[in-house]
């Protein structure tokens, strides 16, 4: 649904924000909200809505019906994908406004929060109540948690964890006809029927609206300790993963090439993790509750080492020095960040990472040779990271034409592998035209009918996911 030339009255717009509400049109605001991290689409907002609560946001769903406007859902704008982008004249969602923590109940390890709660917030809140709340990543410091459900964010801790949907126990959603629904009440056991939690977690706001979430908790984890370990071959992944598993229960399973590293220790202060240079890392993460769990750790290494598929190591002594090897994973996106990388979100089964990798690797570098290729990701849940680097000399429009004539190679191999070309960033407009790849006509299909079924006049979030029918 365009919404281009689409008049509306300001006043009235105003008018339904009896809760505090805010509407922004300056440029710059306009320029601000109005997009993600994407730098593919301009973005294109005729208004900014702060709403501060979920009568607001209701109020404001009824609206855009009855003018047939169009919606776009806006948290932390952290987003890969351009699922929050407004291209086309829409009204721009922000839930910056509804960021409070509602209600905790220690008995049960809940908090109900709104929909604009930072995810840094949740993670502090349930530590100062001695729990826990896994799902983290690198925007945790500005990105939101309806942002993080409705794309259903992963993260770093998946291996143990896993992903946001696993995290939810109860939502209130606003859906495109304008109903609010309370999803599941935070009940761990209810077996009623259709779980209509998990159309929304993951739903890129194309069926409505996440306005708040009452979300699990769980222990602190104790004694984290990190392990780097240099690879001698991309399939030692996999060699590594296995021995370690069969012995520790891990929290994390990282990996990064070693352009990756060149690249943050070019871009700040994080020193290599050993003399020696391999070409690929693994970053472990565990919890070391005893002398016996270190001890067991030691001798995989050495396995490892003796099996001839790590090179060299070095495993974390203190809190401060585990923090240090994080960063050798945690920063490439933002040390890679200047020479606008383009990228993409694959997953396949773990087992199948090395020979897809490798497979799409040399695709790349056949096709085009002279772009440098950055490669990481949570690949011990088959998440990969494919960043291409756009040369210093070549102008954007031409670079992000030459990745889109990757991207079917690309693609071409992760539907063979039977994979995924979204595994944690989202679909939105970036990867609307591959779904298919990773769909089958008949999903789609199912898909379309459902969105029909909660939102008829097609006015949540246009143009991301899929298309309407």
């Amino acid at each position: 649904m365009s919404t281009t030339g689409t008049a509306f009255d300001l006043e009235k717009l105003s008018a339904l924000l009896t809760d505090g509400g805010k509407v922004l049109t300056d440029e710059e605001d306009l320029k601000s909200y109005g997009c993600d991290w994407t730098r593919i689409h301009e973005p294109a907002p005729s208004a900014i809505v702060l709403p501060r609560s979920t009568a607001e946001v209701q109020a404001l769903v009824r609206f855009a019906n009855e003018h047939r406007i169009a919606l776009v859902p806006s948290g932390g704008r952290t987003g890969l994908s351009a699922g929050a982008v407004a291209a086309n004249g829409e009204i721009v969602v922000a839930f910056d406004l509804m960021n409070r923590i509602l209600e905790f109940n220690a008995s049960d390890r809940l908090v109900r929060c709104e929909a604009g709660l930072v995810t840094e917030q949740l993670q502090d809140f349930a530590e100062e109540q001695d729990l826990y709340y896994p799902v983290d990543f690198a925007s945790a410091g500005s990105s939101q948690l309806g942002g993080n459900l409705s794309t259903n964010a992963g993260g770093i801790k998946v291996i143990r964890y896993g992903m946001s949907r696993d995290w939810v126990a109860g939502l209130t959603v606003v859906t495109g006809r304008g109903e609010v629904l309370e999803l599941n009440r935070g009940l761990e056991k209810n077996n009623t029927g259709y779980d209509l939690r998990q159309l929304f977690i993951g739903g890129e706001g194309t069926l409505g609206f996440i306005t708040e979430a009452t979300m699990k908790l769980t222990r602190q984890p104790s004694h984290l300790t990190v392990m780097v370990l240099g690879l001698n071959d991309l399939t030692n992944t996999m060699d590594v993963l296995q021995a370690f598993q069969q012995k520790i229960d891990l929290t994390a399973y990282e990996f990064f090439s070693h352009n990756a590293i060149k690249h943050v220790q070019a871009h700040g202060d994080v020193p290599a993790p050993f003399e020696s240079e391999a070409p690929y890392y693994a970053l472990l993460e565990f919890e070391a509750i005893s002398e016996g769990v270190m001890e067991q750790s030691m001798e995989l290494f050495e396995q490892c080492v003796e099996s001839g598929w790590v090179i060299d190591g070095v495993i974390s002594q203190s809190e401060a020095q585990a923090d240090k090897l994080w960063q050798l994973r945690e920063r490439i996106s933002e040390s890679i960040a200047p020479r606008t990388p383009y990228k993409n979100d694959l997953s396949v089964r773990v087992s199948r990472v090395p020979e897809f990798l490798t497979e799409i690797d040399n695709v790349v570098k056949d096709h085009y040779p002279d772009f440098e290729i950055i490669w990481f990701g949570h690949i011990g849940d088959g998440n990969l990271h494919l960043n291409i680097l756009k040369p210093e000399d070549m102008e954007k429009s031409e670079f992000f034409s030459k990745c889109e004539e990757v991207n079917k190679w690309v693609f071409e191999i992760v539907q063979r592998y039977e994979g995924s070309v979204s595994a944690e960033h989202g679909v939105g407009m970036v990867k609307k035209p591959y779904l298919g790849y990773s769909r089958s006509p008949e999903e789609i299909a199912v898909m379309q009918g459902i969105k029909k079924v909660f939102d008829p006049n097609g006015i949540m979030n246009p143009g991301k996911l899929i298309d309407a029918m």
